[in-house]
């Protein structure tokens, strides 16, 4: 896994599939998602390197329940006792107790999928022993009051957050960037893509400078004209 420094509270944390993000206030941290199963050790191992304990960690918060964000989190909320929070319309699939409905694949998507799920450790995660549901409009306590925005069509209960204060927005598989070139896209592997255009173009009305997709480079710097042209592609 690599660990990269974004802003002096922000980190990004990447893994073969997939990444997360860790934010900072003063002695407090928040992890956005959580990576893939088994990850849980290696992001405590992050947050030591870094010159914090896992017990710092407050709070995860999942954009979404697909493997490669929450595979780690049962795991390293085990470790530090961190809070988990998610939306409602996910958390059955978060906990366990439904599996989560396969996405509606355009015809181009299938063999890029099929090549990524081989990437991904094999297992059962194991589901957080509480979960926070959170929804549309609420406020968090981190990064100055951390906006929580129900972005569905990636899945149901997709959300972003966005810290105003700061200018972050973190959008989850929402959007993404292309590994190729870097350009920003809408997000692939939807439940439901015209909700996808949707939830994309809320997100670019936000204006924000620095975004933080869950596949792909992040934009640190005056990234609304770039949500701005994939809203419009998409």
């Amino acid at each position: 896994m690599d660990v990269i420094e974004l802003l002096p509270r922000l980190h990004l944390l990447r893994f073969p599939v997939g990444q997360a993000y860790l934010w900072r206030d003063g002695g407090a941290l928040t992890l956005i998602d959580a990576g893939p199963i088994g990850a849980g050790r290696a992001i405590a191992d992050a947050v030591t390197a870094l010159g914090h304990a896992p017990e710092d960690v407050r709070r995860i918060v999942l954009t979404h329940f697909h493997e490669d964000h929450v595979g780690g989190a049962g795991e390293f909320a085990g470790l530090g006792g961190a809070e988990v929070l998610a939306h409602p319309l996910d958390a059955p699939f978060i906990r366990g107790k439904l599996p989560g409905p396969p996405p509606q694949f355009e015809e181009w998507e299938r063999p890029i999928h099929a090549a990524v799920a081989e990437q991904l450790p094999e297992g059962t995660p194991v589901p957080p022993a509480a979960l926070t549901e959170v929804a549309d409009g609420a406020v968090l306590d981190f990064g100055d009051g951390a906006r929580v925005l129900h972005i569905p069509g990636h899945t149901d209960g997709s959300i972003a957050v966005f810290l105003p204060e700061h200018g972050v927005l973190f959008t989850g598989d929402t959007v993404a960037a292309s590994p190729v070139d870097g350009t920003v896209i809408p997000g692939v592997f939807n439940l439901d893509r015209s909700q996808l255009r949707l939830s994309l173009d809320r997100l670019a009305e936000l204006e924000p400078d620095v975004a933080c997709f869950g596949h792909g480079d992040p934009v640190v710097g005056n990234a609304a004209p770039a949500l701005r042209a994939a809203a419009s592609a998409g």
